[in-house]
């Protein structure tokens, strides 16, 4: 995986997930990306499913009023929420709540690259701030 800094969009999946959202004309891309997650159960996450609903996750956040930085890797889920026009259900956000807590878990892909970088605080501390900004 190609990534360029902590942040939700900083990687090659997570971008190219952007550019699908882009198109999107509901939720249900991202509800994709979150089930993608919540469907290995206790099987091992991969990063690029993790990463991509990470991304989704920081746009139901940007939706909630609870954006991050805002940057050029962005700037299309930025447009895309300030264009949407609709509010994510209770269940959607309560899963992504679940999502990040699997991320978060032993046997997840993404976490295991990140701890082997010297970035894995920065990362660990953006995704639990990513996740108290979803309404719960």
């Amino acid at each position: 995986m190609g990534t360029w800094s902590v942040g939700p969009f900083c990687n090659d999946d997570a971008a190219d997930w952007a550019y699908e959202l882009e198109e999107a004309e509901d939720f249900s891309l991202i509800e994709e990306a979150i089930n993608a997650v919540l469907a290995a159960g206790d099987e091992y996450v991969e990063a690029p499913e993790a990463a991509i609903a990470l991304a989704a996750i920081e746009v139901l956040a940007r939706l909630a009023g609870g954006p991050s930085e805002q940057n050029s890797p962005s700037e299309i889920a930025d447009k895309w929420a300030a264009e949407i026009g609709m509010t994510p259900s209770a269940e959607l956000y309560h899963n992504a709540h679940a999502a990040i807590t699997r991320i978060l878990a032993d046997d997840s892909e993404l976490k295991e690259l990140w701890q082997e970088s010297d970035e894995y605080d920065a990362w660990h501390s953006n995704v639990l701030a990513l996740k108290a900004r979803i309404p719960s």
